[in-house]
This record gives structure tokens, C-alpha cells and sequence, in this order.
């Protein structure tokens, strides 16, 4: 814990420039000191009305929906939640069972966009009397956040060891403060691994067994053959040029960036390597991640063997895109089964995590109590935790509750039977986030995007580089490209 607090130390720090979040550029004026993520004063208390309302910042829907379905202070019937469909039916607001109103924000997380709405609602949070309550972070960007004096000490708000004892030790690593304090905590741990069609997989490789397809895919080379097999049948390999990225990026030897200097490691290199070599030959299908085509590529018409994937997306992403989706005459849409059961998990060629979600209680929030109790209940507790993972899939972030899963009969029927909690549970000791640092989403991002026009023959290696330099400079303009 102190050589990774360390190491996080210098590689990012926050400084506070007025009220405003500002990445600071000399990683050596981050002593890891208290002063590091001074809270920042509140010039006025929030309105009654700010304390009647809890406020929080998201980027999607997902945990609204764990929220209505798991929290116990949720009123449902007040809400206009239907708990036997598990769906919100009302328009109106959510209320919680004291009578106070859940008000969600949310804004798109690509582009930075998140990231820019929810900072310039905390830079006025000291002048403003409607208060931020609860901020969701993801790993990409969460030393931005524990670093800065806009979140707050959990123990602070009554948040202990002991409650967080059962919790996977990279996800609180991760949301420790340069102090030592935790900031963050999160419902889920996110190892990854490969999700292939067993349909495909029984017609190339003649087996749809997970031992036996993870024989065939055990390292980079045996997977780059079974592409080449994949493509003889008439099938892609991957849908896109994203695909396998954070199963490099994941593994990177080094930082992104280290005293000011963006670091290309070499496994990112590797990466842009083989998805060359896959889009020359036909291995993918020259699709980006989230587009429709992509998503298309899941489902009953997809000729795409298989998708790397970490908890989340099997459960939030990946099952949603296996149905049969059609509209009806009447402009209905239809949801039918579609190839639900036809995938299957294994671990890949490569060892990765990807994501994660963390929960931050905002400095100046008039409803810390309310935070403090959402956060114990919906990341603490071992029943909710088993409840949220027998229901919906996911890999939720209390250890000896995934060892109990995955030691039992549980079966994923979106998975044929297969109980990939176990599989989950061998890999989530082993992450580590040691190279983390603030600047990793937007890094990622504009690397990923630079290399398009390389894959597609519309710029040389060398300049798409250059291109990615000029990118994440005009976006950090406190880093600098190597010498």
C-alpha cells in the first residue's frame, strides 16, 4: 500500500487554483502530505431544499438501477419503480422512504464531457446553496478526484476498516488519497476476460467448452491463429480496432505520464501492432467501440467470434446486445431471445481488468449521513453484494460473498450454464493498479483515435504517433511529448 500511494504520489497531483480543479504539472510538489487534499471551504450552507434533495452526478443509468433495486431506503412505490418488472414505470422523481428526493445528473462520459459538467459543479459547490451530494468516478480518472480536496475523507463520515474489510484490495487502493485516506468506494471489481459464441466456437474449433477454447486461446500467438482460422470460415475474429486494447493497456510496464512526459509503453505499440495485422487481414470487422455496428456484431446476425469483456460489460453490455431486437407494426419495438445462451467466458491470452465504478461523497455535502448509507448498504453489505450478483451477473466487490458463489451450483443462463463468477473470483486478487494515473481516459481515448487512420491506411504509423502527441497536448497542456 505505501509503495503504491507512492507511486501515485508522483504521478499525479491536484492543486487548487481559486475553486477550480486543476491538474498540477511538477509531480514533485506532491509530498503525500495532508495539505495535498485540503478540503475546500464552503462559503454558504445549502438551502432547505438542497438538504431535503440528495444529489448525485452519473454518466449512465447503471447504478440508478441498482439503486431503485437494491437500496433499502428506496421508496419504490412513492418512486414509481415496479419491483416485480425491476423497472422505473413513473416520470417523476425518486424519493427515499425519510421522505427526502434522489435528484440524478447525468451527463455522457465520452470527450471528457463528464468529467468537464461534474468539475464546474464542484468549483461553485462552496458558493452555492444546492449542494452536489454523491459524485460516481471511474478508474480511468479517480486520482483526479481523491487527490482533491472535493471529495471526502469516508472516514469522516462514518465510514470504518471494518466496513470495507471485505472489499478487493485494488479498489481501495485505487481511491487512496496521497494522505492515506479512503475517498471512494465501489460496488463492483472488474477482472476481465474473453466472451466468445459457443455456436462459433463448436464449428471452427470443435469444442465450445471453456477449457478447451481457453487451450486454443492461451496466449497471443494461439490467438492470432485461431483468427486466421476464423476468417477461413467466414468470421471475424473481433468486431473492432478497440477490442483488445486494454488487454494491453492494462499490462503497460509504465505510466502514461511521469514528470510532465506522456510515456507510449511498449505494450500499447503491440497493441496498434496486431490490429493492424487484424484489419489488413480481415480479422475484424473495422468497427469502434459503442457504435451501432459494433453492438450489431453481438447479437443473432453477428459473424464475430468474441468480445473481451470484464464483469460489467458481460452483464450491462453484452446480454443486452445478444437479444433480438424488432419493431412492430404499430411501432412497438419487440424484444425476443435471440442468442441468449449462446456465449461463454474464458480467460484469454492475457491477464486484464477494465473499469470500474466508485462512489465519492462531494466536501460541502448537506447529506453526508444519507451518502454514508447508501454507501455501506449498496458496497459493504455481503447480502446486497450476493443479491446484485445472483440477479444481475455482475462481479460485485465483497470478497468471501464471490468465493461463496463461486464454490456453489450458481449457473449464468445468459452464459449456457457456466458459472463465470468463478472465474472472476480466481482473477480479482491478482489486479493491480499501480500505474494508474489521472490523465488515463483522456490518454486512452485520443490513442485509440489517433490509430485509426493508421489501421485504415489513411496515415503511417510514425504519423499517427505524431497525430496522438498533438492530441493529448492540446487536451493536457501541461504534458509534453518525449525528448
Amino acid at each position: 500500500m505505501t509503495k503504491l500511494k507512492r507511486v501515485l504520489a508522483g504521478t499525479m497531483c491536484l492543486t487548487m487554483a481559486g475553486s477550480m480543479l486543476t491538474a498540477c504539472g511538477d509531480s514533485s510538489s506532491s509530498s503525500g502530505s495532508a495539505a495535498d487534499v485540503a478540503p475546500v471551504e464552503q462559503k454558504k450552507e445549502g438551502s432547505e431544499d438542497s438538504k431535503n434533495t440528495i444529489k448525485i452526478y452519473v454518466w449512465n443509468q447503471e447504478f440508478q438501477g441498482l439503486f431503485r433495486r437494491y437500496y433499502p431506503e428506496y421508496d419504490a412505490e412513492k418512486s414509481g419503480y415496479d419491483t416485480t418488472k425491476n423497472e422505473k414505470t413513473g416520470t417523476g422523481d425518486d424519493f427515499l422512504k425519510d421522505g427526502k428526493k434522489v435528484v440524478w445528473v447525468v451527463n455522457e462520459n465520452q470527450g471528457n464531457n463528464y468529467q468537464d459538467k461534474l468539475d464546474d459543479a464542484l468549483k461553485k459547490q462552496a458558493d452555492s446553496d444546492d449542494k452536489v451530494d454523491m459524485f460516481l468516478i471511474e478508474a480511468d480518472y479517480a486520482l483526479k478526484y481523491v487527490n482533491s480536496g472535493y471529495t471526502q475523507p469516508l472516514k469522516d463520515i462514518g465510514i470504518t476498516d471494518d466496513d470495507t474489510k471485505e472489499m478487493y484490495q485494488y479498489t481501495k487502493d485505487v481511491a487512496t488519497a496521497t494522505d492515506g485516506t479512503l475517498r471512494a468506494v465501489s460496488w463492483q471489481a472488474t477482472p476481465g476476460l474473453f466472451a466468445y459464441r459457443r455456436d462459433i466456437a463448436k464449428e471452427v474449433l470443435g469444442t465450445d467448452d471453456p477449457a478447451k477454447v481457453q487451450e486454443a486461446l492461451a496466449d497471443w500467438d494461439k490467438f492470432n491463429d485461431v483468427a486466421k482460422k476464423m476468417k477461413d470460415k467466414g468470421y471475424f475474429m473481433l468486431s473492432g480496432y478497440d477490442d483488445s486494447y486494454r488487454t494491453f493497456s492494462n499490462n503497460m510496464s509504465k505510466p502514461w505520464v511521469e514528470n510532465d512526459t506522456i510515456q507510449v509503453d511498449d505494450m500499447l505499440m503491440k497493441w496498434v501492432d496486431q490490429t493492424k495485422d487484424f484489419t489488413d487481414n480481415g480479422y475484424n470487422n473495422k468497427t469502434s467501440l459503442w457504435d451501432d455496428t459494433w453492438s450489431a456484431d453481438q447479437g443473432p446476425s453477428g459473424k464475430v467470434f468474441g468480445f473481451f469483456y470484464s464483469t460489467w460489460g458481460i452483464n450491462f453490455t453484452l446480454k443486452g446486445n445478444s437479444l433480438e431486437k424488432s419493431v412492430d407494426d404499430g411501432g412497438k419495438e419487440e424484444v425476443g431471445n435471440g442468442i441468449y445462451g449462446q456465449y461463454a467466458v474464458c480467460e484469454g491470452p492475457a491477464a486484464y481488468f477494465w473499469g470500474g465504478t466508485w462512489l465519492c461523497c462531494a466536501t460541502g455535502s448537506d447529506n453526508t449521513d444519507t451518502v454514508a448509507d447508501i454507501m455501506k448498504k449498496m458496497t459493504c453489505d455481503g447480502d446486497i453484494a450476493t443479491n446484485i450478483t445472483k440477479d444481475t451477473q455482475d462481479y460485485t466487490n465483497n470478497k468471501s460473498a464471490m468465493d461463496a458463489i463461486a464454490s456453489s451450483d450458481y449457473a449464468s443462463d445468459f452464459l449456457g450454464g457456466q458459472n463465470h463468477i468463478a472465474l472472476f473470483a480466481a482473477a480479482a486478487p491478482n489486479i493491480k493498479m499501480d500505474k494508474t494515473t489521472s490523465y488515463d481516459q483522456g490518454l486512452n481515448e485520443k490513442f485509440q483515435a489517433a490509430f485509426k487512420d493508421y489501421f485504415n491506411g489513411n496515415a503511417t504509423k510514425d504519423e499517427a504517433l505524431e497525430n496522438f502527441y498533438k492530441a493529448a497536448i492540446e487536451l493536457y497542456p501541461n504534458l509534453k511529448k518525449p525528448s
